[in-house]
């Protein structure tokens, strides 16, 4: 029977085994707690200025590469944290804080890149829909590619089921919304499969092949 200093040391020993998704998950609450004690005005200028847009990129604000995915938006904000804790830290768990790490933060800045470098081209095509100046805040697409790349390195199952329903889902969720957030997400999901075929990661899978 396990005793009490056992059962208290067992997040402990979660906290150091996953150290990129503690402090991650930790820097998202506290964020979200930060915001939710301030008025609106504050919370809206806050993710106003942390957005990740062309009009930031073109006035030098590339920080909000960063800073953009400290902000929980799209869902509840205790059920998006704890789908970060949960893609991550498996990631994490399985490939190690460098690549758990690397493949959800080349999922958010990467698709990002594409996606207001869509609005770009729009906007010097001077076609409709164009937004410079958009919100462009969340996890989504970090969380999207760490899923994405945990499934297509799953076992048989995964690869054959878990994946192409998370891309139906995904394609669905776009075709009905026809927002550019919906058109990254299935962005990061490619960049998650891509990831998962690179060498980097192959060799962090001791679980390929397996049912």
């Amino acid at each position: 029977m396990e005793t009490r200093a056992q059962v208290w040391n067992r997040p402990w020993a979660a906290a150091r085994r996953l150290p990129a998704t503690t402090v991650y998950v930790v820097l998202l609450a506290v964020t979200a707690a930060w915001l939710a004690a301030q008025p609106l005005r504050v919370q809206e200028r806050f993710i106003r200025h942390n957005s990740s847009n062309v009009h930031h990129f073109e006035v030098g604000k590339w920080w909000t590469l960063l800073t953009s995915g400290l902000v929980v938006d799209g869902v509840p904000v205790l059920l998006g944290i704890g789908a970060v804790a949960a893609a991550l830290g498996r990631a994490e768990w399985r490939w190690g804080s460098a690549r758990g790490l690397g493949v959800f933060l080349f999922g958010h800045v990467a698709a990002t890149l594409l996606t207001q470098g869509g609005v770009w081209l729009m906007r010097l095509a001077h076609l409709p829909g164009a937004l410079p100046r958009m919100q462009d805040v969340g996890i989504s697409y970090g969380l999207v590619a760490t899923v994405a790349c945990l499934l297509a390195l799953g076992g048989d199952r995964a690869r054959r089921y878990g994946l192409p329903a998370l891309t139906a889902a995904l394609a669905i969720a776009w075709t009905i919304n026809q927002e550019l957030a919906d058109a990254g997400h299935l962005v990061a999901l490619g960049l998650g499969v891509l990831a998962s075929r690179t060498r980097w990661f192959r060799e962090g899978s001791p679980e390929r092949g397996t049912r």
